[in-house]
């Protein structure tokens, strides 16, 4: 199926937020449904392709990562023709507040879901806690979620001293805890840094049959500006319409760090950390061959003036002998 009514490339940054709102419903209703949700929510719908894609994005999010301050969901009808429902938050909300529950009901109650022939389910962060929970309400979807909290419920995750401030709001009704919410999908994906301590226990309550855990050591915190950055994300999302993604497929894919500056600065300091000068060498020698890498170059000149003094025994100096400080997942 093709797009009839492809949403215009204007550019919505810089805009304040009352005037950005404004300019997306527009450009959403020439397309598809505006929907307000509440006092901090809302939803677009496009409805197009056989292929659903269900995003979960908030305003800050949306303006600090999209070059035109579009939903990145609406990158993916543009390109690839897929049909839409990009649900928005102000702040990180979680996503719970019964307008959002209202929505899904509705949209279960309709059948909508069952006219694609694939929906899947995207979120990062709280967002991807949303894309876990409410995948429920699409039995058979695919969910790719990006550092997905599993729940905020004290009981559970009282070790999680990052949201102090939700422990107050429920996540133990509707749409609750996600990894249980995830147990009616065909497929799950939850991608997340293991020397995140966090995030890697939330990533440890979602093991479960139709789960695969994605690994991005040393990515740190900031997974989906980073998967955005190395133009990866695309891929991931049509790797996962064509029941192409699995962990040889996503490792091939992260090998994009290869060339990726803050992953670069995340190994290095990794690897400083350990004490392992000969290792940080070889890094630093693949990486000033590849590319410009000023703060790099200066830690090779550091490590080669410590080596000349003695402080340890460099590796020998020849072509492709810094692949092995590289990593792996």
């Amino acid at each position: 199926m093709s797009q009839k009514n492809p949403l215009p490339d204007r550019s919505l940054s810089g805009l304040k937020k009352r005037e950005w709102l404004a300019q997306l419903a527009e450009i959403a209703e020439e397309s598809g449904t505006f929907e307000a949700l509440g006092a901090r929510h809302f939803a677009t719908r496009i409805t197009d392709g056989a292929t659903l894609l269900v995003s979960f994005e908030t305003i800050q999010g949306i303006q600090l990562q999209s070059e035109i301050g579009q939903p990145l969901g609406w990158d993916m009808v543009k390109a690839h023709g897929w049909s839409h429902l990009c649900v928005v938050s102000d702040g990180d909300t979680w996503f719970r507040d019964p307008a959002v529950y209202d929505l899904f009901d509705r949209l279960t109650d309709e059948g909508w879901f069952e006219e694609f022939d694939r929906v899947i389910f995207y979120g990062a962060g709280p967002c991807g806690y949303a894309a876990t929970a409410f995948s429920v309400a699409a039995p058979g979807a695919h969910v790719l979620a990006v550092q997905p909290q599993a729940t905020l419920d004290p009981r559970v995750t009282e070790w999680d001293n990052r949201f102090v401030h939700m422990r107050r709001t429920s996540f133990t009704d509707r749409y609750g805890y996600g990894p249980d919410m995830l147990d009616a999908a065909q497929q799950g994906f939850v991608i997340y840094d293991p020397a995140e301590d966090l995030d890697a226990m939330h990533a440890a309550l979602f093991t479960r049959p139709n789960v695969i855990k994605l690994r991005l050591r040393h990515m740190g915190d900031a997974l989906q500006g980073d998967l955005i950055e190395m133009e990866i994300l695309e891929d991931l999302l049509l790797a996962v319409e064509a029941d192409g993604l699995s962990t040889a497929e996503f490792a091939r894919l992260a090998r994009a760090r290869r060339d990726h500056p803050s992953y670069l600065r995340n190994l290095l300091g990794h690897l400083d950390a350990a004490h392992r000068p000969y290792l940080a060498m070889l890094l630093c020698r693949n990486v000033v061959e590849r590319m410009h890498a000023p703060r790099i170059k200066r830690r090779l000149d550091g490590l080669e003036k410590a080596a000349a003094d003695g402080e340890f025994t460099p590796p020998p100096a020849r072509n492709g002998a810094a692949n092995g400080a590289m990593g792996g997942n």
